[in-house]
């Protein structure tokens, strides 16, 4: 594995791993890096230096920073809103038409479901991979 600094168009610095250089290339081709800030898939490898941090330095520098707010967000998501897995877009469209009460819901859509909801004034956001609580298992 190697670890790259990355920099995305909107000039946020971030670290990520892959198997080897030709991974991250062919993954940043087809636009599947994506800043964890502001998720752009403009990003390309930033100019490395060694870094000899110690342990203050590393947990204070802002990428630890921002995965303890990143942490703290899927926490609060996982604990206080309802996955309705792929289901979103009914339950958001439903909520937003007065067909059922409005509660915190989180899930997935496809990207033409995303575009439609966008476009039918329904209030939501994607949320960037840091961000997004690891999905529980649904029961029947």
């Amino acid at each position: 594995m190697i670890r790259y600094a990355l920099i995305c168009d909107g000039e946020h610095e971030f670290e990520a791993w892959f198997r080897n250089s030709s991974d991250f290339d062919e993954q940043a081709e087809a636009g599947l890096v994506e800043c964890p800030l502001c998720a752009s898939t403009a990003v390309k490898k930033a100019v490395m230096a060694p870094n000899i941090a110690s342990p203050k330095r590393r947990k204070d520098s802002p990428q630890a920073m921002m995965m303890e707010v990143a942490g703290k967000v899927r926490s609060h998501i996982r604990d206080n809103f309802d996955y309705v897995g792929n289901k979103f877009a009914d339950e958001a469209r439903a909520m937003h038409d007065g067909d059922t009460p409005h509660r915190d819901i989180y899930g997935e859509t496809t990207p033409e479901q995303a575009k439609a909801l966008a476009e039918d004034g329904v209030p939501c956001s994607p949320l960037p991979a840091p961000f997004a609580p690891v999905p529980p298992k649904l029961v029947n």
